[in-house]
């Protein structure tokens, strides 16, 4: 293969970053059209189309994300140069962009991504939304992995890949005061707080309390497991959740575990979308999987 084109990687770069031609050419100062050209010709040196056209405008491809991470450390070395010699050295870091719901445990999330923390060479990017949200976005090549309580939803046509990470016992938990307490009849007069009716793990909850005929008594419904822990510190009331949540609450005795149900579990999975170019950071959070 004959060396790369480093003009021609230049316009691809400066197009991806412009979001089109139109605003590459011009911040280029050369025509559109003669800008097109040295693209399929860099296209045609690698082998692999860069964008794909959407509408009016361009978006990269597989191949065009990774060529952009390529690029953008190509061109950053000028840059490096310069400031390593003014004695502010710039470490090359290549980046890994991880979607969690809100009621994935935080605890958990740090266990998960702990091969990467503290590397001076990666940047950690973690996004928040809902399962949809934070799917489209991979399926955009947005982001690299998402961590979420349920697997991504089944389609012949999907590429989506949902590795089950753990799965974890749930409990009752609650501050040491509460302790007595008896499951499930108390929650009729104890309040408790529950994750948000979309979880899997309050499904299962609220199959389990009609079956035994309680009707709860519920103080809050919350989706970030990171508030759950925070008001069931505060709060007189008992809590589900997985002891995982509120870990250092246990350890520290502000909560202690009333009750675990054995018929519940809460479950991680890290879901990937099938790629010929996966980010290779992903080798350390998911090994041999």
């Amino acid at each position: 293969m004959s060396q790369l084109n480093y003009n021609h990687l230049r316009y691809f770069w400066v197009i991806a970053h412009e979001g089109g031609l139109a605003r590459a050419a011009e911040r280029l100062n050369v025509a559109p059209s003669a800008l097109s050209v040295q693209l399929q010709k860099l296209e045609a040196q690698i082998g692999h189309a860069l964008f794909e056209r959407v509408g009016k405008r361009l978006k990269l491809t597989e191949a065009g994300r990774v060529a952009l991470d390529y690029a953008d450390t190509v061109f950053k070395t000028g840059e490096e140069l310069l400031n390593t010699l003014r004695g502010r050295p710039d470490l090359d870091r290549k980046a890994v962009r991880i979607g969690a719901l809100p009621t994935m445990s935080r605890n958990f999330q740090l266990e998960f991504l702990r091969p990467l923390v503290g590397r001076n060479d990666v940047e950690l990017v973690v996004r928040s939304g809902s399962l949809r949200e934070l799917l489209q976005e991979l399926e955009a090549q947005v982001l690299d992995i998402v961590l979420a309580n349920s697997p991504a939803p089944s389609d012949a046509r999907s590429s989506l890949r949902s590795h089950l990470l753990d799965q974890t016992p749930v409990s009752i938990v609650g501050r040491p005061e509460l302790g007595g307490f008896r499951f499930p009849q108390d929650l009729a007069t104890t309040p408790i707080l529950l994750p948000s009716l979309g979880s899997e793990m309050r499904q299962a909850f609220d199959q389990l309390v009609d079956l035994a005929g309680v009707r709860p008594l519920i103080m809050a419904e919350v989706d970030d497991m990171a508030m759950l822990r925070l008001l069931a510190r505060e709060r007189q009331a008992v809590a589900l959740a997985p002891p995982i949540v509120v870990r250092d609450e246990l350890n520290a005795g502000v909560l202690v575990e009333l009750h675990r149900i054995e018929r519940l579990a809460e479950r991680f999975y890290a879901i990937v979308q099938n790629r010929r170019f996966p980010n290779p950071l992903l080798g350390a959070l998911l090994p041999a999987r």
